[in-house]
């Protein structure tokens, strides 16, 4: 898991975030179903750290999404921007 503080990594985290609120999930509950160490959510949540395609594509499916929904509105242009 990498450290960031990218817009990028803040928006898809807050996706996320958003989308496991939705579905009165607690973080504990989506590490459990997408098998990813609750750590790495909340890390992932907080906008702390990146995810590669393979725990993208996890999270989305515990949470009953498609992975762009977990990506809309990101752009090339977040990546490498600082909040």
């Amino acid at each position: 898991m990498a450290r960031t503080s990218s817009a990028a990594a803040a928006h898809i985290g807050s996706l996320i975030s958003a989308e496991r609120k939705k579905r009165s999930m607690s973080v504990d509950e989506l590490a459990v179903a997408s098998k990813i160490d609750s750590s790495n959510i909340r890390g992932y949540e907080a906008g702390r750290a990146t995810m590669n395609v393979h725990s993208l594509v996890r999270i989305a499916e515990a949470l009953g999404v498609d992975a762009g929904v977990l990506l809309e509105g990101v752009s090339s242009e977040m990546f490498g921007q600082e909040r």
